[in-house]
């Protein structure tokens, strides 16, 4: 049976979901679900969802949901790695705070795994093109990796270094996949 782990974007997934729908969010998403859905009949080994806690401060409300959405997924299994978060002045005085170290500890994660030979196949979610050189790089040694990504937000580069089983994430999907009043 194919081995397979999950590495999700958590900042690229949340940027992405609202590209459809303003009002949508990753916090109504059932990721046991879908995962179960994109993996099939594999064996799953591991999912990993990388991203960085939400400022408390600046909004209780989504803090408090964003908390709630990480305990979820906690309780299914999966491996929440925090990352940082940095707060940056935009040139019109505006105030974000961007998540910092997320993409390149995905990367090294599953290279990583991929080198103490913990999976045959890897399902990465994002569609940022910085992650072109992974499947560059572990094909060459027997990993397949599949992308799942938003149309909207793909890279080309990133759909052509995979070429293996993509999965577009459309609203269609989202819908299918989102929780409903008890479930969150």
């Amino acid at each position: 049976m194919v081995r397979i782990s999950v590495f999700i974007d958590g900042a690229n997934f949340c940027y992405d979901v609202k590209s459809i729908n303003e009002r949508y969010s990753d916090f109504n998403f059932d990721w046991e679900k879908y995962i179960k859905n994109i993996t099939k009949e594999g064996n799953l080994i591991k999912v990993y969802y990388f991203t960085a806690t939400l400022k408390q401060t600046l909004n209780p409300t989504v803090y408090k949901r964003h908390q709630k959405m990480l305990e979820r997924l906690r309780k299914a299994g999966y491996e929440v790695v925090l990352c940082k978060r940095k707060k940056r002045i935009g040139t019109e005085g505006n105030i974000r705070h961007q998540i910092k170290e997320d993409d390149i500890r995905l990367a090294l994660q599953m290279q990583k795994d991929a080198y103490e030979n913990k999976f045959d196949e890897a399902y990465l979610l994002s569609g940022d093109g910085d992650f072109v050189p992974l499947p560059e790089y572990l094909k060459p040694k027997g990993k397949k990796i599949c992308v799942c990504y938003f149309s909207k937000n793909i890279s080309d580069a990133l759909l052509r270094a995979c070429d293996y089983n993509c999965i577009c994430i459309d609203k269609k999907i989202l819908n299918i996949f989102f929780l409903r009043g008890g479930d969150k």
